[in-house]
């Protein structure tokens, strides 16, 4: 005979049970965080700042790794370490809050790519430009930077290289979003009414198909930020703005249009800055900028290395070098940590050749 059908408040109680189980895990979990803190401090676990290294992100990349890869469902292996990240960041707050600037103002897409990496428990403090938050990591005053590098449709950030040439920081993860642009509007507007659309100028090139099949006339104005363009708009007429949910969120903006970037894959990438090195997490990725000699072959020589050991390179860019005019310096990124053999031999093999090599960091490989 089959088992008697399970009723809804048997359902009920049972999630009560397993919510009574999950409260008493996590406390438990958090209290083996403070005692992870304690040890730290004993033991004098402290980096190249001098300080003692609460937040570990090779250790954290390996945690969210491991839950992805043993979720048995039926929730998404994504969805479940999005979980954890928040878990994990509440306990890390315990220990240390996580003190971090980003590219503001609020409600940017660059705070949020920052708490998607650090949870919701981290410290943010927004900065009007992309040095100031490369001053604000070197001064001391925060324990790391979150800065926009690459778009995958309008493609690399010059002010982040730049800032890198000039600067000490070492990078020490990233994080990859998904950019989401929507149509906002403040109380005073209607939609058949909007004559002027303010977002950032990045944002309105990502939605030009989409604003001249259904806002032709409308004028479009650039603003510093997709967060900004929402501020304004709060309170004009007959305005809207194109920005994401976190700035829709903040500023209490209707959603007249979702989802209406030209690409669908649009993504943004963002480079996690600070003062310390990152050991090896198992699934790395290293950034290195590059001078090389102004002779014929240069080019060869710098990519021959890599060819020749089989490094996958994900990334190279030029830029101007500040050492003289029709000089340039590369910017590549490639798999593997600093650390690995192999790397290691590339890199020396590489320096033969090049006026310099210098290593921006080697971090884990984005995993949310």
């Amino acid at each position: 005979m089959a088992d008697k059908a399970v009723t809804l408040d048997e359902l009920r109680q049972r999630i009560d049970t397993i919510d009574s189980e999950l409260l008493r895990l996590i406390s438990e979990r958090a209290g083996c965080a403070q005692q992870v803190a304690e040890v730290k401090m004993a033991a004098g676990d402290v980096g190249e700042d001098g300080q003692v290294q609460f937040y570990r992100p090779e250790r954290e990349a390996q945690v969210l790794r491991r839950i992805m890869a043993d979720n048995p469902g039926p929730l998404k292996g994504e969805e479940m370490a999005r979980l954890f990240r928040e878990i994990m960041s509440a306990c890390l707050a315990l220990e240390q809050p996580i003190r971090l600037a980003y590219l503001g103002p609020e409600g940017t897409f660059t705070q949020q790519a920052a708490l998607k990496h650090f949870g919701d428990s981290a410290v943010t403090k927004p900065m009007a430009a992309i040095d100031e938050v490369f001053r604000e990591v070197e001064a001391g005053a925060v324990q790391y930077g979150v800065v926009p590098v690459e778009n995958s449709t309008e493609g690399v950030i010059n002010h982040t290289l730049d800032s890198f040439m000039g600067s000490q920081l070492k990078i020490s993860g990233e994080v990859v979003l998904r950019i989401h642009h929507h149509l906002l509007v403040g109380p005073n507007t209607r939609r058949e009414k909007i004559s002027r659309i303010y977002s950032h100028a990045q944002s309105l090139a990502q939605c030009r198909k989409w604003l001249d099949a259904h806002f032709p006339h409308a004028e479009r104005i650039a603003v510093s930020s997709n967060a900004e363009a929402a501020r304004q708009v709060r309170t004009e007429w007959h305005s809207a703005a194109i920005a994401g949910d976190m700035a829709a969120k903040l500023y209490e903006l209707e959603k007249v249009e979702e989802k209406i970037e030209d690409s669908p894959d649009n993504s943004t990438r963002f480079l996690i800055i600070g003062d310390s090195s990152v050991p090896a997490s198992g699934d790395d990725k290293t950034s290195i900028v590059v001078a090389m000699r102004n002779q014929p072959g240069a080019l060869h020589d710098l990519l021959a290395p890599f060819h020749r050991h089989q490094i996958d390179l994900t990334r190279v860019e030029t830029r101007p070098s500040r050492s003289g005019a029709w000089n340039y310096v590369f910017f590549i990124d490639f798999r593997g940590h600093r650390d690995d053999p192999l790397i290691t031999e590339t890199l020396e093999e590489l320096r033969q050749c090049a006026a310099d090599v210098k290593v921006l960091g080697s971090y884990p490989v984005g995993v949310l």
